[in-house]
């Protein structure tokens, strides 16, 4: 008899399940912020951001969307790393006040791999290579296979994605922002890789996965199908997410523009908590 790697007990995937490790480090990284002051002078509009990355952050990885990746459906497993990396970050950086973060950047080895890893094209570098790495089908099998290995796929995700989001909404002049129309070029470029992984994905021929190819069926998905839907959320929705922040850069551009500033670096206003 040969024994499925699906087990008896798998719990149906509408369930809210709340996984400890999540939910200890959600409120290690609330506790951090209230200790650091950041609600002390930070203005509502950022502290909503902050919670609210907090609260992205919990529907990822705990409940129905968290069960559908684990166990279920590849599409929803896209959809959660799309979250991970283009909504949260920006959310936690947008909402986090610099009085918060230089203690963090305190310890001199810290500032200077900071300054470094921050740049541009090292932010980049850091956020397209393990997107593109980790979805190559056997280092994705093996994670989807072993938890701790999920675990760290999943790290490596959100710390990279932070960095890549650096250059754009940094919360400290000292690793400063990069102009808004180099901003809008950052961002443009980012999304060719992510659109390629993407696209290669949704037009694979086969199962690239074998994992969900053996998964319980949800929605009557097969699962070519389901590769194809996240194929397409990754292509897509991704690049889509990316336009909409550019969007709101030119416009914000537009602003400083009209007041002269557009040809400067970016103003110190930006790092204020009226933003």
């Amino acid at each position: 008899m040969i024994i499925d790697h699906w087990r008896l007990d798998i719990p149906r995937w509408n369930r809210w399940d709340i996984h400890p490790s999540v939910a200890a480090g959600l409120v290690l990284l609330g506790g951090l912020y209230v200790y650091l002051g950041g609600l002390r002078g930070t203005s509502r509009r950022k502290i909503a951001a902050f919670v609210g990355s907090l609260l992205v952050l919990f529907g990822a990885l705990n409940g129905p969307l968290h069960s559908l990746s684990d166990q279920y459906l590849f599409s929803a497993h896209m959809a959660q790393h799309l979250l991970l990396t283009l909504v949260f970050p920006p959310l936690l950086l947008y909402g986090t006040p610099a009085w918060v973060v230089r203690p963090l950047l305190r310890p001199r080895w810290v500032m200077a791999l900071a300054r470094v890893v921050t740049r541009p094209l090292w932010a980049a570098l850091l956020f397209t290579a393990p997107i593109t790495i980790w979805h190559a089908p056997a280092l994705y099998e093996a994670a989807l296979r072993n938890h701790n290995l999920h675990i760290v796929q999943h790290l490596i995700f959100l710390a990279t994605a932070v960095v890549m989001w650096w250059p754009v909404l940094s919360p400290v002049p000292e690793l400063p922002r990069i102009p808004h129309l180099l901003q809008m070029l950052y961002l443009f470029l980012l999304g060719i890789p992510m659109s390629i992984t993407g696209a290669l994905i949704t037009l694979s021929g086969s199962v690239l996965y074998p994992f969900y190819a053996a998964a319980p069926r949800v929605w009557n998905l097969s699962p070519i199908d389901d590769q194809q839907i996240g194929g397409l959320l990754m292509w897509v929705l991704g690049g889509l997410m990316l336009w909409i922040v550019m969007t709101a850069i030119w416009f914000r551009y537009s602003v400083w523009d009209a007041r002269s500033d557009a040809e400067r670096e970016v103003p110190l206003e930006a790092y204020s908590n009226d933003q």
